[in-house]
């Protein structure tokens, strides 16, 4: 017989209301449901499956690690950036290992670097202490004037900025803007400029070729005392991690 937790787990692969209760009933159960739910993601499909990782990060139970592990080996690349950071928001144990051979395998599908898999993989190892951004003395400095809490740079020194990462061999893949009002801040749209890398070409024409689009956008990005700017970079040994 059907348990109500289990009725509950496969309503997630439900239309929008099925799924959106069933979440929210298992989130009020809590880690009594974590077990329950980790035995049926193989039977759910990727809606299903994103859900459940939704539940696992309210929860916040480590019982849910080897899940989320075993989830970095589906075949949705959305599913593997999200088991991917809930087991960095989890801090879950033995999670750096099975991150790295995810990332290894980004690259092995030649995934773009700057696409949401890879970016959201780079940022569960740096979570979790196993990967170190480069982020030159210039920049490190620049950032300091901002509020502790900003999600950014002081959109006045971007340039300055973008300048210091290319002169230190670092490819910048896109940025992000936000307005700080009355201590809360905002997203806002950028210069909607767009651009995309040849990832065959050598490292040092990658660095110039990012460097003179993020350029082009500082020349036409949101200025203001309240907007911040929020730089991605990677390094060369992002492109080639270690085994």
């Amino acid at each position: 017989m059907t348990s109500p937790i289990e009725a509950l787990v496969q309503q997630l692969d439900g239309d929008d209301d099925a799924s959106y209760a069933a979440r929210v009933q298992l989130v009020d159960i809590g880690r009594d449901a974590t077990l329950t739910i980790t035995d049926g993601l193989p039977t759910l499909g990727s809606f299903g499956q994103l859900t459940a990782i939704e539940v696992f990060e309210e929860a916040a139970d480590p019982r849910c690690g080897p899940a989320l592990i075993a989830l970095l080996g589906s075949d949705d690349p959305t599913v593997r950036e999200w088991a991917a950071m809930a087991l960095a928001s989890l801090e879950i144990d033995g999670a750096v290992e099975p991150l790295r051979r995810a990332y290894r395998a980004c690259l092995e599908r030649t995934t773009p670097p700057d696409w949401s898999e890879p970016v959201g993989i780079r940022w569960a190892l740096t979570e979790l202490g196993a990967r170190s951004p480069v982020v030159p003395p210039l920049t490190a400095r620049l950032r300091a004037t901002a509020a502790d809490d900003a999600p950014g740079w002081p959109s006045a020194h971007f340039a300055e900025i973008i300048n210091d990462l290319a002169d230190h061999a670092q490819v910048i893949l896109y940025s992000q803007f936000w307005r700080v009002d009355a201590g809360r801040t905002y997203g806002i749209s950028g210069t909607g400029l767009d651009w995309e890398l040849d990832w065959t070409a050598p490292w040092e024409h990658l660095v110039e070729e990012s460097r003179a689009w993020s350029l082009l956008e500082a020349s036409a990005a949101p200025a203001g005392d309240n907007i911040l700017v929020a730089p991605t970079w990677i390094d060369r040994t992002d492109l080639c991690p270690e085994r």
